[in-house]
C-alpha cells in the first residue's frame, strides 16, 4: 500500500506553487519597502515560549500544539504561531540595542493539530509582521496599511478590516469582572470550554465559534463602554491614521482574538469568500508580551496571514506570467548540439530543456505534450551542419526552419507572437 501525506498535509505543487513563490516574493519587496527585515526562527522552540507566550487556556496550548519530548527528556514543541518565537529572538539576541524600533517579518510553516477544513491543515503557513519598540498609535495603522496594501497589489477586492480594543492592565479587569457576572447568567446555555473560560479567561469565550456561545454574546457587556482614556485615545488615534492612510474599517466590538496577549488594538482582515471561518489575516497589540517573556519593557504590534486561505481567495487567478519553455530533442545521436542549443537559451534567459531519455522524434514529442509544452526545437546532424534548428511550434503544428546564429532573435519573435 502506497504512503500518503499526514491528515491534514498536503504537498504543493506545480501550477498552484507558481502563486506561492510570486506571492513570496512581492511580499518581501514591498515589506522592505517599509523598513522590514527577514527573521527565521526554528520550526521548534522549548514548549515554555508558547504556553507563557500564547497563553495556559487558550485552545492552541490547552488543545492543538504538537508537544513531545525530545531525547534529553525537554519538552518541545512545533511552532503554532511565530510572535512567541520571534519575541524570543529578539530578546535573546538584545535587538532593543540594535534600534529603536525594530521591524521584522517572517513566512514560514506553523503546525497545529485540529480538524482539518476548507482553507485549514495542520501543518499551514503564514506571513507576518512585527514592530518592536514603539506605542504610537501610527505603528498599528501603518502596519495595518501595509498588508492592506499588499492584499490590493495582489488584486483581491471584497475585504473589510474589523478592529476594537481589548484594553490594557488598567481597563481590562473592569471589564471582565462585567463580562464575568454576565456570563454567569447564562451559563447553561455556554459550551463546556466556555464555562470553563468563563472563570478562567473569560474575553476568551466572545471569540467562541459555537453558535449557543454566539447567541449569549451577542447582548454581552461592550468592552468599548470600559476603556480607559489611554485606551480610547489610543483607539480613536488609529482610526485618525487609517482614515488619513485610505484604510476603510469597522468597529467590531465583539473581536478580542484567540490569542492572550493583546493589549489594545486588535483587527481582523475578512474575506466574503471563506464562508464561516472568513479571516485571511489577523493581529494586534502586544505590549506586555516582551517584557513577560524575560526581556525588557518593549511595547509591540504584529499581525499573521494565512497564506493557505489566500490562495483561496485567489482562487484561479494568476500572479505570475506564463513563462515559455523551449524543449530541446536530439535528432539521432546528436546530443552535443542540442546541449550547446539549451546552454544558449539559458545564458539568453530563457527556460529550456534538453530531452535526454527521448529514443525517437515520436517519443520526444509525447514527452513535451505531457508536460504541457509548446515549442520544441529539433536539433540533429543535419542541422547542425546547416547550422540552422528547426522549430515547431505545437500548438499551431507548426514548424519552421531558423538559423541558429540568429536564435536569440528568432525565440524573441516566436514569444512575442
Amino acid at each position: 500500500m502506497a504512503i500518503k501525506a499526514v491528515k491534514g498535509t498536503r504537498d504543493i505543487l506545480a501550477p498552484e506553487i507558481r502563486n506561492w513563490t510570486e506571492y513570496e516574493e512581492r511580499a518581501r519587496k514591498l515589506f522592505r519597502r517599509y523598513g522590514f527585515e527577514e527573521i527565521r526562527t526554528p520550526i521548534f522552540e522549548y514548549t515554555e515560549v508558547f504556553s507563557r507566550g500564547i497563553g495556559e487556556d487558550t485552545d492552541i496550548v490547552h488543545k492543538e500544539m504538537y508537544t513531545f519530548a525530545d531525547r534529553k527528556g525537554r519538552s518541545i514543541t512545533l511552532r503554532p504561531e511565530n510572535t512567541a518565537s520571534v519575541v524570543r529572538s529578539y530578546i535573546e539576541h538584545r535587538m532593543d540595542l540594535q534600534a529603536r524600533v525594530k521591524r521584522l517579518f517572517y513566512i514560514g510553516p506553523m503546525f497545529r493539530y485540529e480538524r482539518p477544513q476548507k482553507g485549514r491543515y495542520r501543518q499551514f503557513y503564514q506571513t507576518g509582521a512585527e514592530v518592536f519598540g514603539s506605542s504610537s498609535p501610527l505603528v498599528d495603522a501603518d502596519t495595518i496599511e501595509m498588508v492592506v496594501r499588499l492584499l490590493r497589489e495582489l488584486g483581491l477586492t471584497g475585504l473589510r478590516v474589523d478592529i476594537n480594543s481589548v484594553g490594557c492592565k488598567e481597563c481590562r479587569p473592569d471589564y471582565r469582572a462585567a463580562l464575568q457576572g454576565y456570563l454567569s447568567g447564562h451559563r447553561e446555555a455556554l459550551c463546556e470550554d466556555c464555562r470553563r473560560r468563563m472563570e478562567t479567561n473569560p474575553l476568551r469565550v466572545l471569540d467562541c465559534k459555537v453558535q449557543g456561545c454566539r447567541t449569549v454574546v451577542a447582548d454581552a457587556p461592550s468592552i468599548q463602554d470600559h476603556l480607559c482614556g489611554g485606551c480610547r485615545s489610543h483607539q480613536e488615534q488609529v482610526f485618525h491614521f487609517l482614515d488619513m492612510l485610505g484604510v476603510s474599517y469597522r468597529l467590531s466590538t465583539g473581536l478580542v482574538r484567540g490569542l492572550d496577549y493583546y493589549t489594545r488594538t486588535v483587527f481582523e482582515v475578512i474575506s466574503e469568500g471563506l464562508g464561516a471561518q472568513n479571516a485571511i489575516l489577523g493581529g494586534g497589540r502586544y505590549d506586555n508580551l516582551v517584557k513577560e517573556l524575560g526581556g525588557p519593557d518593549v511595547p509591540a504590534f504584529g499581525w499573521a496571514l494565512g497564506m493557505d486561505r489566500l490562495m483561496m481567495v485567489l482562487g484561479d487567478r494568476k500572479l505570475y506570467d506564463e513563462e515559455a519553455t523551449f524543449y530541446v530533442l536530439p535528432v539521432g545521436n546528436e546530443l552535443t548540439y542540442a546541449v550547446e542549443t539549451a546552454a544558449a537559451l539559458k545564458n539568453g534567459g530563457y527556460h529550456a530543456v534538453v530531452l535526454a531519455e527521448a529514443v525517437s522524434l515520436k517519443s520526444g514529442l509525447k514527452q513535451v505534450n505531457r508536460a504541457g509544452g509548446r515549442f520544441v526545437l529539433l536539433a540533429g546532424e543535419s542541422e547542425k551542419e546547416k547550422e540552422i534548428l528547426i522549430l515547431r511550434d505545437m500548438k499551431n503544428s507548426t514548424q519552421r526552419e531558423i538559423f541558429a546564429r540568429n536564435l536569440q532573435k528568432e525565440i524573441k519573435n516566436e514569444i512575442a507572437k
